[in-house]
């Protein structure tokens, strides 16, 4: 029986070349002469933070960040910017990345598929969605259809068997 897995997975290696091609686009910019921003990445806690000398130039890093995100095919929709915080002279911006599809999305996702009467058998495993169904083109409008939803999530469709 032909089924997919629906995730959301966060390219870690995408997301730091990212940071560092903002890092060289920084150097290079001339309103950012001579101030100290900084743009840093921390895998482990998949963490960015963003450090300017005032609370627009954090913004024009974050802008410079998520233009890069999308030239590397990173969607922006994975940035969870929490409040930006003032700290002596600096401002810091700390952006949680979203990496995998947590259980509340999930359940949109099987929620969806049954209201909109996609007649496929939807099932939670972990931090994926397994879709089955007895027909492969069925499936390939499913993912069409989950493409169209704005979930807040990037979603990308993998472990396709037949």
């Amino acid at each position: 029986m032909p089924s997919m897995d629906v995730v959301s997975e966060l390219e870690v290696y995408e997301v730091n070349h990212a940071v560092q091609n903002t890092t060289k686009e920084i150097a290079t910019r001339f309103d950012f002469r001579g101030s100290e921003v900084s743009v840093s990445f921390n895998e482990k806690n998949k963490e960015i933070k963003l450090s300017a000398e005032s609370d627009f130039q954090v913004e024009q890093v974050l802008a410079m960040l998520e233009s890069q995100m999308i030239k590397r095919k990173v969607d922006p929709q994975v940035f969870d910017p929490q409040k930006m915080e003032a700290s002596g002279k600096f401002m810091h911006q700390i952006i949680k990345l979203k990496d995998g599809l947590d259980s509340d999305t999930a359940k949109k996702v099987v929620k969806l598929l049954k209201e909109n009467g996609h007649k496929v058998q939807a099932s939670i495993q972990g931090d994926k969605v397994r879709v089955s169904d007895k027909k492969r083109d069925t499936l390939q409008t499913v993912m069409a259809f989950l493409r169209e939803q704005q979930l807040g999530l990037p979603l990308q469709f993998n472990n396709f068997k037949d």
